[in-house]
This record gives C-alpha cells, sequence and structure tokens, in this order.
C-alpha cells in the first residue's frame, strides 16, 4: 500500500528523477516559466517553493543547499539576486501550474505551464477588495 507515500516516481530511478527536477527547477528559475507535462509540474512545483524560500533567506547555508538541489550556478544566483527579493513580502505560494486545453501531439500527454506568480503593481486581490468596500 502507498500510504503516506508523496514521491510521484513518474517510472525513473531516484538519480533520473533528481537529474530531471534539478533540470526543470533551474529552467523555471532561468526562464521563469516553462512548458512540461502536468504531472512533472505537480512533482517538480514543491522543489521549486522549497528552492525560492532558501533564496529568500538569503544565508550562505541556503546558497550551498540550492546549488547541491539544483546544479546550476547561474540558476542560483539569479534566485538570490532576482526572484527572491520579489517575494519577499509573499509566505509561499511562489508558482502556479495552468493546464492548457489540448494534450500534446505527438503521445497525447496533458500539457501544463509552470511559471513564477507575477505580483501585479496594484497590491494583492485582498487589497483591493478593502479598497473597493471602503469606497
Amino acid at each position: 500500500m502507498r500510504h503516506r507515500k508523496k514521491t510521484v516516481k513518474l517510472n525513473r530511478t531516484q538519480s533520473h528523477r533528481r537529474a530531471l527536477f534539478a533540470a526543470l527547477v533551474s529552467s523555471l528559475l532561468r526562464e521563469e516559466r516553462i512548458e512540461t507535462t502536468l504531472t512533472k509540474a505537480k512533482a517538480v512545483q514543491p522543489l521549486a517553493e522549497k528552492v525560492i524560500t532558501l533564496g529568500k533567506h538569503g544565508t550562505l547555508a541556503d546558497r550551498r543547499r540550492a546549488v547541491s538541489l539544483i546544479r546550476d550556478k547561474e540558476a542560483v544566483k539569479k534566485l538570490f539576486d532576482e526572484i527572491a527579493p520579489r517575494f519577499s513580502d509573499r509566505s509561499g505560494g511562489y508558482t502556479r501550474v495552468i493546464k492548457f486545453a489540448r494534450p500534446r501531439r505527438g503521445d497525447g500527454a496533458v500539457m501544463a505551464l509552470l511559471a513564477l506568480v507575477e505580483e501585479s503593481a496594484g497590491g494583492s486581490d485582498k487589497e483591493k477588495k478593502t479598497s473597493k468596500d471602503g469606497d
């Protein structure tokens, strides 16, 4: 039985899975959005969230931990210099998975977009609702 087994195996060995996740997270950090299968996007999302949280803390130990997880020094540099400061006031929920309407043409796999959440210029939805009610 698979009670409390959180890992999605994706029909790969552990080393292959770790390499795949590292590549997907580093691509996400470099490009800020990636197109992949829905299953891979949902499996990578927690790792991406954890790496961004490491970037928010910003210590040398966190930088080394991020390098050991994603193995791309340029992506880690961008994470600590550009991405993490954007999410300094946000406590989680840094990425979003958007499912595409059409499957992939070759094999029919369900595709999705894994992207970093963009902060709106006007503030959060809660702030907009409170300001609207106050008028």
